[in-house]
């Protein structure tokens, strides 16, 4: 037994439990795996939050649960990450899904076959209605699978969400667009409701001149297939959110000189702080307080032009940056990463306005924007829910 769970209090208004966004209950799963009962404890996560086994490898737990430990008074809080990752890796290779054994003869499309839209279907076939999954991809996994590198989560993790789906009923159609295969009228048509969970994959751009040029690379892409891309020896990766560390470690395991390029602090990076270690003790070098506002090439050597920059407080309170002139250089590279944000393509829904139709809901990164994997579950239990009522 993992000796952090002694150390747990088993607190009645557990702070752990509140700042996670699925609400775990720690002290309810602690208690059983203390009495050596794993597959009960299994079993509640999973109920919970069918993607436990993934959010305890990749959540930010400082943000978390971790983060609002009541031992952080002491600076010594439990890492219940470790114990739920040992109680729910084991487990998700052999879960089951629960599906009533009474259809209601209601059938829902859902788009996107990221941790979203796999919470909303199977919640969904637990009530007994019929569930399609769309997506873009060839298989199920959407972010887990194309968006984070083997070397921080095993894909052997995500391989089991293809067969749970497919015990619990759920039927999936891989390689289906959107806007291009279909449209979210024909969906409409086909089904009582739908759910659009599709992922944020539309990059956003700098919007600075030669950003075009050969060897500017949006980081979603390297990551869907990093073997595609050359290189180069010089790599600069733009941005401090846990994608731009997602490339810049895989670049470094590539062989390259990698260098993040980043407008604030270490402390306002929005990556998980944890990440940020790990890239810096992978050998990742890091710039803060710069900008890139232009990109050339002479045909021989290709470079941008960085601006140095501060930060301030606005009256909100938020962080903002501003650009400082006469602070122009230069830096070189080979390829550069581009890791800024990422958006929903919602062009693909020609124009409709999800929002006023009642039969069509949200979630995950539809709904708000991009999201961690554990914010982009508990948007799916609402969802469901919704539509639960919305059937009826």
């Amino acid at each position: 037994m993992n000796l952090e769970a002694q150390r747990c209090l088993l607190c009645k208004k557990a702070r752990c439990a509140e700042a996670c966004p699925v609400h775990t209950d720690v002290p309810a799963a602690m208690r059983l795996y203390r009495e050596g009962r794993n597959e009960e404890a299994a079993q509640l996560l999973f109920d919970n939050n069918p993607f436990s086994a993934i959010t305890s490898q990749v959540c930010d737990w400082s943000k978390f649960c971790h983060g609002h430990c009541v031992l952080n008074a002491k600076k010594v809080p439990v890492k219940w990450y470790e114990i739920e990752q040992e109680i729910s890796m084991a487990y998700l290779l052999h879960a089951h899904p629960e599906v009533s054994q009474t259809a209601t003869g209601k059938s829902v499309g859902i788009v996107g076959a990221g941790p979203a839209g796999i919470t909303a279907a199977l919640q969904l076939r637990k009530a007994g209605h019929e569930v399609v999954l769309y997506d873009a991809f060839d298989q199920v996994g959407g972010v887990l699978r194309y968006g984070i590198p083997d070397f921080r989560l095993d894909k052997e993790y995500v391989d089991a969400y293809g067969r749970i789906l497919s015990e619990a009923g759920v039927r999936f159609l891989g390689g289906q667009t959107l806007g291009k295969d279909f449209s979210l009228e024909d969906l409409r048509n086909r089904h009582n409701a739908v759910l659009l969970a599709a992922g944020a994959w539309k990059p956003r751009r700098l919007d600075i001149p030669g950003e075009n040029l050969p060897g500017v690379i949006h980081a979603l892409d390297f990551l869907k297939e990093p073997e595609r891309f050359e290189l180069g020896n010089r790599v600069l990766v733009i941005g401090g959110g846990n994608v731009a560390m997602d490339a810049c470690r895989t670049a470094v395991r590539r062989g390259c000189d990698t260098t993040v390029v980043y407008r604030k602090t270490f402390e306002n990076m929005p990556a998980n702080q944890m990440e940020v270690k790990e890239a810096i003790a992978d050998g990742v070098k890091f710039i803060l307080f710069q900008v890139p506002v232009e990109i050339k090439t002479d045909g021989q050597r290709t470079w941008t032009i960085v601006r140095a920059c501060e930060n301030y407080t606005r009256e909100d309170g938020r962080i903002a940056t501003r650009m400082l002139d006469g602070t122009d250089s230069e830096m070189d590279f080979d390829s550069m990463i581009v890791a800024i944000s990422e958006n929903v393509d919602k062009s693909l829904l020609g124009g409709a306005d999800p929002e006023q139709l009642p039969d069509v809901f949200l979630a995950g990164d539809y709904a708000y924007g991009p999201q961690t994997v554990v914010e982009a579950v508990q948007s799916a239990k609402d969802a469901a829910q919704r539509i639960l009522d919305y059937l009826g």
